[in-house]
C-alpha cells in the first residue's frame, strides 16, 4: 500500500466521499491524491472539489470603505487563539491595519508592512504589529491585504458576523456620484454577501483557468461514457455540463442567494436601472480565515 491513513483523511476532506471509496480510489490511482480526486469525480462519488489546502489559524477578517465609497480594503490578521482574536486590543490592531491600508497604495502586503504609520509616530506597520503582538502575548501577523481604488465606480464590502469571511466588490458606474448612495451600496453589499456564502471561483467564465475547464470537460465525457451514452452524444453532453459548471462557478451568472429567480447580473442591472446609470461588477476578492 503506497498511501497512508493521512492521505485517506485528506481525500475525504477534499471530496466528501466515504472512507472505503477513498481507499479504493487511492489503490486504483497508485496513491496519487489528485488522480484519486478525479477518479471519484468520474465515478460520480464526489462533487467538485472544495477549496483545498487550508491552513489552521485564528484571527479575523476586516474591511473598510472610504466615505465616497471609491476605495475599499480587506485584511486578514492572524493570531494563535480565538480568545485573543475576540479581544478589543486585537480588533483595534485590525482597525489600524485597515486605516493605514486605506491611505497607502502599496504594491502588496509585504510592501504595506514596510511603510510608516503616521498615527503611530512613524513606526512601520510591521513594527506596530510586533509591538501589539508582544502586548497580546501571542504571535500576530498581517497575512494579506487587498485594496481596491476606482475613479469611475464604487466599492462595497461584506464581513460575516463571526469575522471569519469577508468580501470586497468593485463595480464600474456610468455616474460615479451614485457610489455612496444607499441603493448602490446595498446592492454591492448584497453581491459581496452572496460571494461570501457561495464562494464563486471567478467573476465570470473568462476568469476560470483553461486547465480547470479541460479537467471538467474530461470528467464530464468520462461520466457520459460510463453511463452508456452513444459516442456521438458525448461532446454535446460534456458541453452542457460545462455550461452548468460556468453558471455555478461564475459570480455574475450565479442565482442570487436571496432570490434564486434572479442572477447576480439581474440584481446589478435592476439597481443600475433604478439609479439611472450603467453598473457592472468588475472584480471581487473573498477572504476566508485560514484559506491557502
Amino acid at each position: 500500500m503506497n498511501f497512508t491513513a493521512k492521505d485517506v483523511q485528506e481525500l475525504r476532506q477534499r471530496t466528501g466521499a466515504g472512507m472505503m471509496d477513498c481507499k479504493k480510489a487511492l489503490v486504483e490511482m497508485n496513491g496519487n491524491l489528485d488522480l484519486a480526486v478525479e477518479y471519484l469525480r468520474t465515478k460520480g462519488i464526489a462533487k467538485a472539489e472544495s477549496r483545498a489546502g487550508r491552513t489552521t489559524s485564528e484571527g479575523m477578517i476586516g474591511s473598510a470603505l472610504s466615505s465616497d465609497c471609491t476605495v475599499g480594503v480587506i485584511a486578514e490578521v492572524n493570531c494563535e487563539t480565538d480568545f485573543v482574536a475576540r479581544t478589543d486590543d486585537f480588533k483595534a490592531l485590525v482597525n489600524v491595519v485597515l486605516a493605514h491600508a486605506m491611505i497607502t497604495d502599496a504594491a502588496d502586503t509585504k510592501a504595506l508592512l514596510a511603510t510608516p504609520v503616521v498615527a503611530e509616530g512613524g513606526k512601520t506597520l510591521d513594527e506596530v504589529v510586533k509591538a501589539r503582538s508582544a502586548k497580546l502575548g501571542e504571535v500576530v501577523n498581517v497575512r494579506r491585504v487587498t485594496r481596491f481604488a476606482v475613479a469611475q465606480g464604487g466599492v462595497g464590502s461584506y464581513t460575516h458576523h463571526n469575522a471569519k469571511v469577508g468580501v470586497l466588490v468593485e463595480a464600474s458606474l456610468g455616474n460615479a456620484a451614485v457610489a455612496p448612495t444607499e441603493p448602490v451600496q446595498a446592492m454591492l453589499k448584497a453581491v459581496a454577501e452572496h460571494a461570501a456564502a457561495m464562494n464563486p471561483l471567478a467573476l465570470d467564465r473568462s476568469g476560470i483557468s483553461t486547465e480547470l475547464v479541460e479537467k471538467e470537460r474530461r470528467i464530464a465525457e468520462d461520466q457520459a461514457r460510463q453511463s452508456g451514452k452513444p459516442e456521438a452524444m458525448i461532446e454535446k453532453i460534456a458541453t452542457g455540463k460545462l455550461e452548468a459548471f460556468f453558471k455555478d462557478m461564475s459570480l455574475v451568472s450565479q442565482p442570487w442567494v436571496r432570490d434564486p429567480k434572479k442572477t447576480i447580473t439581474d440584481l446589478v442591472h435592476e439597481t443600475g436601472k433604478a439609479a439611472g446609470t450603467d453598473i457592472a461588477v468588475t472584480r471581487f476578492v473573498r477572504f476566508a480565515l485560514g484559506d491557502a
